[in-house]
């Protein structure tokens, strides 16, 4: 029997920053705190939502660094080493095991993309490079290269490599990715907005956006699915589904961040290429956000 990560729902927390977009370390503690104090079962770091792409090597290792200690043991945290560069991926999921890492979540690789042989190649060099449980990431809308369930199928025999956090939105593919590796590969939703069908598919939990803002409503969904219990999981998920929607609304974490601002966070804005919300966005978000009463 693989290793299971966690189950119920993980937050990729977003990475707070000042007005200079530097790191804001006192409010990811706090973001940190929040998540674990509500129910949040794991912490995904210098993921997507933490703008990892942005980051510099040290600040990627103090992020890493920083969640594995803040967190300290309570839930486990995962920590984001994906590259379009073997070496570097390897690297840095080196590092990730030395500072304390539970778990490691790595993209496919990006902008110079490759086959699936490609993949396989790939993930298995990171994999034969640590002792830690991997998760796959299938993101193919950021990085424009997906993992087919034959892939899967293959990469399912590592040992290491545990799981997948899918985020590719086709149901038919993550359907059959569940027929063909079983138990030998966890499915995580890495789409808010269908947790309940992943789930029901016999998916683990949810890597979440939505989390970084209702960490305790997206673990109880996650919690009920879990138990067999999905009508009443379908009742909690359709009435946060508006929210989990306009959390996309612009690309992430643009949206979220703001949300969490509007909240009384500190998260700040995000680095560059990212740019603020406009106006119509923002109230947009609002209304969303006041139907739930996470704002007045």
């Amino acid at each position: 029997m693989k290793t299971t990560v966690f189950t119920g729902a993980a937050v990729a927390i977003v990475t707070p920053m000042y007005d200079d977009g530097s790191i804001n370390f006192d409010e990811l503690g706090r973001l940190i705190d929040f998540n674990i104090e509500n129910g949040t079962d794991a912490i995904v770091i210098c993921g997507t939502t933490g703008e990892s792409a942005t980051m510099t090597d040290d600040e990627h290792i103090e992020c890493i660094r920083f969640a594995v200690e803040r967190t300290a043991k309570r839930v486990p945290v995962i920590a984001g080493t994906g590259s379009n560069h073997t070496e570097y991926a390897v690297n840095l999921s080196k590092k990730a095991q030395e500072l304390g890492a539970d778990a490691l979540l790595c993209v496919t690789p990006y902008y110079n993309k490759t086959s699936q042989a490609g993949l396989i190649a790939h993930f298995t060099a990171v994999a034969n490079a640590v002792e830690l449980p991997i998760i796959l990431y299938s993101v193919p809308s950021r990085t424009g290269v997906n993992i087919t369930p034959e892939t899967c199928l293959a990469l399912s025999k590592v040992p290491n490599i545990v799981a997948i956090k899918e985020a590719s939105g086709n149901i038919s593919q993550i359907a059959k990715i569940a027929a063909l590796c079983g138990d030998d590969l966890a499915i995580y939703s890495g789409n808010d907005d269908q947790i309940v069908p992943v789930m029901s598919l016999g998916g683990k939990g949810v890597i979440s956006v939505l989390s970084n803002c209702m960490p305790k409503e997206t673990h109880d969904i996650a919690q009920l699915c879990l138990d067999g219990d999905y009508k009443t999981a379908n009742e909690k998920f359709l009435k946060v589904l508006d929210f989990a929607n306009t959390l996309f609304c612009d690309v992430n974490p643009i949206p979220v961040k703001e949300a969490l601002n509007m909240m009384g966070f500190n998260a700040g804005g995000c680095r560059l290429p990212l740019v603020p919300m406009s106006d119509s966005n923002k109230a947009l978000l609002r209304v969303s956000m006041q139907k739930l009463s996470l704002v007045k």
